[in-house]
């Protein structure tokens, strides 16, 4: 039995639907006041719950679209509020390091000013207290040998007047006892002697110091001169008593004759005795302390003329007047480079030096060496120098500087190494640009210039006795090498150093842990440091305190000592070395750590006391 609504009942409280209601307009229209049936208003509140859900399904998809624009909204003024706080932030780090950078080098400069103020300056204090002192030293010296000079006059004079008195007492005594021996006479005269007038005396000296004949006496003949006389009692004198007698003479005023040809002879060689051992004192003792005087108030060692046969001197971008000077010096052309820089000095307005290559001779004078740098005829235009260790990108540039050929041109020559014979290995030319002096005709070509500097390495390699398939290997090992190295010498030990390190049995973590390894990753060839993130930094490839090995490729052009260093590595047990003082290049190899921090520490007081 079916069931009917609660509106089919009579007397029921459920009314039918009203006008207003809904559903309303269906049963009107549908011709009578009946009531909707179950099934319709099934379906008109299903009609009404879609409408209700589609509209808040509307709604939500509004809100969220709302909120979603919202949320994109925020998410950009945060993500672009962010990027400008980070932006202000870079620029004022930026800033910062810029501005801290500047102070740095301002004060760097101002120190360098100060010093270079206070040590003129003790420089000239120093020389005006060592003229002083010299001219003290000097002024005492005189003083002294003036006063020894008085000492001795008056030691002479004094051992002269007791030698004088002594001989007068001596002489007197001596013709006392020939007299007595003779026989005393009134007249204190030997009996053969006769009285003289004034002035006969030095006739008679004259005359061969003898007695005068007497007047009348026929005996004047020479041949009987000394006959005895016949009315003198008195025997003629003997040879030793006219001796003794011509010793006792007297001169005019009584004093005794001296005989001045032995004594003067006697003053002279000890007067030259004397000058001889104070010339011997002067060359061992003042010699020294004189000459390293003197030297300070000297002109600095120059060579003088145009000097003889041919150097190629390289000026490299950037060089100043005091790094030339220090390399025409190091390649013999001037004698010093103090002499050339005094002589750039001197000249007004100051010249200027242009980078290239530049004919000159050995053994110039400073004033011929730069009167050759500032002609334009001895510039070699297509003549250029790759320095050992140089880095590919350095040495195309000064290729390029020196041909006029385009960087670019030439960067684009050198861009496919296997089309230059490089090993498979290659990415670059980095290696095979040998460190030479090369010229090039004026229409030379890029692809010449490149492949110029390819085959010159090529040639250093087989000189060397090095196969084609270790090329690569030895070119990596030596540009570490000529990299790390201060000197011939040492090359043969950094070899050694790479060998032990790469021994697993010498070595285990295979790190080589080379600053320059890092510096080459980093593009960085301003400084001979690497901080702690450098150090730590795994992204660089070529970090060889984090990645073992050999690095990826080389790290410079090696020349002919690096390839024969990486060929035969010199024999030691060292694991470790550093370069202790960058201006000597003093480099001490270690076999332990302990050593080696050691050595650190050294390097760490270089760098403080040379700022």
């Amino acid at each position: 039995m079916t069931q009917l609504p609660p509106g089919r009942h009579g007397g029921t409280d459920q009314p039918y639907p009203s006008a207003t209601q809904p559903g309303a307009a269906q049963a009107g229209a549908r011709g009578g006041s009946a009531p909707p049936s179950r099934r319709e208003l099934r379906e008109l509140e299903q009609q009404r719950a879609a409408a209700a859900e589609a509209e808040r399904r509307r709604i939500a998809e509004l809100e969220e679209r709302r909120a979603e624009a919202e949320w994109r909204a925020e998410q950009e003024r945060q993500a672009e509020a962010e990027w400008r706080a980070e932006q202000e932030r870079q620029a004022e780090a930026e800033w910062r390091a810029e501005q801290e950078r500047q102070a740095e080098a301002e004060w760097r400069a101002e120190q360098e000013r100060q010093a270079e103020a206070e040590w003129r300056a003790e420089q000239e204090r120093q020389a005006e207290a060592e003229w002083r002192a010299e001219q003290e030293r000097q002024a005492q010296a005189e003083w002294r040998a003036e006063q020894e000079r008085q000492a001795e006059a008056e030691w002479r004079a004094e051992q002269e007047r007791q030698a004088q008195a002594e001989w007068r007492a001596e002489q007197e005594r001596l013709a006392h006892e020939q007299r007595a021996a003779r026989g005393a006479v009134p007249d204190e005269r030997a009996p053969w002697e006769e009285p003289v007038v004034e002035g006969e005396e030095r006739v008679r000296a004259a005359d061969g110091r003898r007695p005068a004949a007497r007047q009348g006496d026929p005996a004047t003949d020479a041949s009987d001169l000394f006959a005895p006389w016949d009315d003198d009692p008195a025997p003629r004198p003997s040879r030793a008593d006219r001796r003794a007698a011509a010793a006792d003479e007297v001169d005019e005023h009584g004093r005794p004759r001296r005989r001045r040809g032995r004594r003067a002879m006697g003053c002279l060689v000890a007067l030259l005795v004397l000058v001889a051992i104070g010339a011997g004192a002067w060359f061992f003792f003042l010699q020294a302390p004189v000459a390293a005087f003197l030297e300070r108030f000297e002109p600095p060692a120059d060579y003088s003329g145009s000097g003889s046969g041919e150097v190629v001197f390289m000026i490299n971008e950037g060089d100043g007047g005091v790094t030339i000077a220090s390399n025409l010096e190091d390649e013999g052309v001037v004698a010093s480079a103090e002499a050339f820089i005094d002589e750039v000095t001197s000249r007004s307005p100051h010249p200027t030096f242009y980078p290239g290559a530049y004919r000159l001779a050995s053994e110039m004078s400073a004033k011929s060496a730069l009167d050759a740098l500032l002609d334009p005829a001895n510039k070699l235009e297509n003549t250029f120098v790759i320095q050992e260790g140089l880095w590919a990108r350095d040495a195309l540039a000064a290729a390029s500087a020196a041909t006029g050929i385009p960087l670019e041109e030439l960067q684009a020559a050198a861009a496919d190494p296997q089309a230059l014979g490089l090993p498979a290995q290659a990415t670059s030319v980095e290696g095979f640009l040998f460190p030479a002096t090369y010229t090039f005709p004026p229409d030379v070509t890029a692809q010449q210039v490149v492949k110029t500097l390819v085959d010159r390495t090529f040639q250093a390699l087989d000189e060397a006795g090095v196969p084609a398939e270790q090329r690569w290997e030895t070119i990596v090992v030596a540009s570490l090498i000529e990299r790390e190295s201060g000197s011939e010498e040492d090359s043969y030990k950094v070899s050694r150093v790479i060998k032990n390190r790469l021994d697993p049995a010498l070595f285990e973590s295979g790190l080589l842990q080379f600053d320059s390894t890092v510096h080459y990753g980093l593009g960085d060839d301003s400084t001979v440091e690497t901080s702690d993130a450098e150090r730590a930094d795994a992204s660089n490839p070529y970090n060889t305190y984090v990645h073992p090995g050999l690095p990826p490729g080389p790290i410079g052009n090696p020349g002919d000592v690096a390839i024969d260093a990486a060929l035969h590595p010199a024999d030691g047990p060292w694991l470790y070395f550093v370069t202790v003082n960058l201006e000597t290049g003093e480099t001490v190899f270690s076999a332990t750590l302990e050593e080696h921090e050691a050595a650190v520490q050294r390097f760490l007081q270089y760098l403080e006391d040379n700022g």
